[in-house]
């Protein structure tokens, strides 16, 4: 009896001292990492709280700011143009799903399927990305422009009438989105084709000599490594697209007729054009809340993946 009176005592005591020597030896990691906290906190976590602060205020940057409780989200909701904006969002995700989710998957599917010059193919998809996007975005310009723009000027050759691509309100979203999945295809196909490297090639050696056709090896074994893969990149272009700016504002503004304008645009205008920081808070808090579901979603994803 008198040994385990003794024994438990002396089990909380080590646990404490294991606890305060994990502390001690983290110490110095913590002081290294202490710049970056507080320079990450006060550029990324103190704007976020300003706009929750403004959201419910009436600012003015040469007066003083009032509180308006929940004025700013009744304007918000009550504005026809927050929900125009909302379903154009919606509409360019269907889009960007249809599209340009899954063509850097059969890209990158033919390009493993490749024995030669596959290396050659992987910078021809990624150089894209590595143009400045206010430069694609004026070549794109050019590209649909309605009189002696590139893509009518090929049209014509096969006897088709120039349209209006970025006039056009049927047009407009689905062009934007071409250039979203040509300049972010790239990054996309290279996780894609690291992900099928993993798969040892002596599996689709021995699917070759069992006479696998090159779709069934698609299918049964390049499709199932990808699948996780697919399901967590598939969110963060939906994260992207929420977010769209510089490609309404620098080609359409927002029209023909509010068809592209976006959220993020919309705050823009009512921040910068209207003055009304107060009202654009509240507009970045809607995002704010969009988004961080949607990040759930994507981290809950990756370590279900992991």
């Amino acid at each position: 009896m008198k040994l385990q009176s003794y024994a438990l005592p002396f089990g909380r005591r080590s646990v404490r001292e294991r606890r305060r020597i994990r502390w001690r030896e983290q110490l110095p990691a913590w002081l290294f990492l202490l710049p970056a906290i507080v320079i990450f906190g006060y550029f990324t976590w103190y704007p976020m709280l300003v706009t929750v602060g403004f959201s419910f205020q009436r600012v003015s940057l040469t007066g003083a700011t009032t509180w308006i409780g929940l004025d700013n989200y009744r304007r918000m909701f009550a504005d026809p143009l927050f929900y125009v904006s909302w379903r154009n969002i919606g509409e360019f995700a269907l889009l960007s799903v249809g599209l340009g989710f899954l063509f850097p998957v059969v890209i990158a599917l033919m390009v493993n399927e490749m024995r030669r010059i596959n290396g050659f193919f992987r910078l021809v998809y990624y150089l894209p990305t590595l143009i400045p996007v206010t430069v694609a975005l004026l070549v794109w310009r050019q590209i649909y422009a309605p009189e002696g723009g590139v893509l009518n000027s090929l049209l014509a050759l096969i006897g088709v009438e120039p349209q209006l691509w970025l006039q056009n309100p049927a047009l407009a979203k689905l062009a934007m989105v071409v250039i979203m999945t040509w300049a972010g295809a790239g990054g996309t196909v290279l996780i894609y084709l690291a992900a099928l490297q993993e798969v040892p090639l002596e599996i689709y050696e021995a699917a070759e000599i069992d006479g696998f056709s090159p779709w069934a090896r698609v299918r049964y074994i390049a499709l199932p490594n990808l699948t996780s893969k697919m399901l967590v990149l598939l969110v963060l272009q939906v994260i992207f697209v929420v977010q769209v700016f510089t490609e309404p504002f620098l080609l359409t503004q927002g029209g023909p007729a509010n068809s592209t304008i976006t959220p993020v645009l919309s705050s823009y205008r009512i921040a910068f054009a209207q003055n009304d920081f107060g009202l654009a808070s509240a507009w970045s808090m809607s995002l704010l809340v969009v988004l961080s579901i949607f990040s759930l979603i994507y981290v809950w994803l990756s370590n279900r993946s992991e």
